[in-house]
């Protein structure tokens, strides 16, 4: 008998486990790997590129228990399909074993390429084993506290072939009225550091290599404690000094910490959707910062540029989004629908739809 962890044993879980080129040098490809994914690279259709930045909610296992409710459902032999034709890079909020590891056999046998998927979870405050909301454990005041809830969720998560979690939430928030308070380290900027690092330490573990690590997501990025009237997805409007000294420490801090993935936001700041805001995906995180890990839209955030106004349609959504900094939507499949003509037409460069597909596959 194989291991009850999912699924087709280590060489398949490293990939989504390693997941990015790391800060630190231990963690980044080898000449061997690069290599690697350059020779893939250039084997890979626009349609299974765009595939690789494509996240779905998962909502077809038979045995699965969810996270979160699911929103859709479809039958198994659907999205095994579109797993089959390489246009799915991973799935998440499902947990089940033995559909997962279905799922993954066909990624693996039957897709041209062979990719393995991500499975990620919103593993917020425990998995199996409930802990205190991050808010309540925050008042606490000890970080080796959060640090072990969240090494404990990380083992919890990745024995059932989680690689991915979408915490911790790293927002300052000083607004009662705003739901989400509910899921940070609350209103100080120092504390919100400290909780933030500790996390990343606990879902991560030693190393993104080994079995029990589970990749570490700080969202939302950024500024999105501060919507307007505790108002979810609402405006956000902060001056260059708030938004550096007192809202973007914590996510520095997460990702000093390791972490090597980021979430967009569904609010705009300062009249620009996150999750098409090049000075923040690009210019801060980037060039500023030197983060090399993965962007990640929050749900359909991508989409939601035609409701903020700023996109035209899910084309230029799509466009927008990619070319601001976002290497992979969430849930509302613009990537996968329009990136291979926006390629084929000029309006996205291969080379920004190549350098994302690098950021989920950094080495096999």
């Amino acid at each position: 008998m194989s291991s009850p962890r999912l699924p087709l044993r280590r060489r398949f879980l490293q990939a989504a486990a390693a997941l990015l080129a790391a800060r630190s040098a231990a963690a980044r490809p080898t000449e061997k790997d690069a290599a690697a994914i350059e020779r893939l690279l250039r084997r890979m259709t626009l349609e299974e590129k765009a595939g690789q930045l494509s996240l779905f909610f998962d909502d077809a296992r038979e045995d699965a228990v969810n996270p979160n409710p699911a929103q859709v459902e479809r039958a198994m032999a659907d999205i095994g399909a579109e797993i089959a034709a390489g246009r799915v890079g991973g799935l998440f909020n499902g947990i089940g074993v033995a559909s997962g590891r279905a799922l993954q056999r066909i990624a693996v046998e039957r897709s041209r390429l062979g990719i393995p998927l991500l499975f990620a979870a919103d593993v917020i405050h425990g998995l199996r084993t409930v802990f205190p909301v991050p808010l309540g454990e925050a008042a606490a005041f000890d970080t080796e506290l959060a640090e072990r809830t969240a090494r404990a969720a990380a083992e919890e998560a990745t024995a059932v072939g989680i690689h991915w979690t979408f915490a911790p939430m790293v927002d300052v928030a000083r607004d009662q009225r705003w739901g989400r308070v509910v899921e940070g380290a609350g209103e100080d900027t120092w504390w919100g550091q400290q909780l933030a690092a500790a996390r990343v330490r606990g879902f991560q573990g030693r190393s993104l290599r080994d079995d029990d690590s589970l990749l570490a997501t700080v969202k939302h990025f950024a500024g999105y404690g501060a919507v307007a009237g505790g108002m979810d997805y609402n405006s956000v409007e902060l001056s260059d000094a708030t938004l550096h000294d007192v809202h973007l420490p914590p996510f520095r801090a997460g990702l000093d910490a390791g972490a090597l993935a980021v979430m967009t936001a569904y609010h705009d700041l300062g009249g620009i959707p996150a999750t098409a805001h090049h000075g923040l995906l690009t210019g801060v995180l980037r060039r500023q910062w030197g983060f090399e890990g993965l962007v990640v839209s929050d749900f359909a955030a991508d989409a939601e540029l035609v409701a903020h106004g700023l996109a035209a349609d899910d084309k230029d959504a799509a466009r927008r989004a990619i070319l601001a900094g976002c290497d992979m939507s969430m849930a509302s499949a613009l990537y996968n629908r329009h990136l291979p003509a926006l390629v084929r037409e000029g309006a996205v460069p291969m080379a920004v739809l190549d350098r994302s597909v690098r950021r989920v596959r950094p080495t096999w």
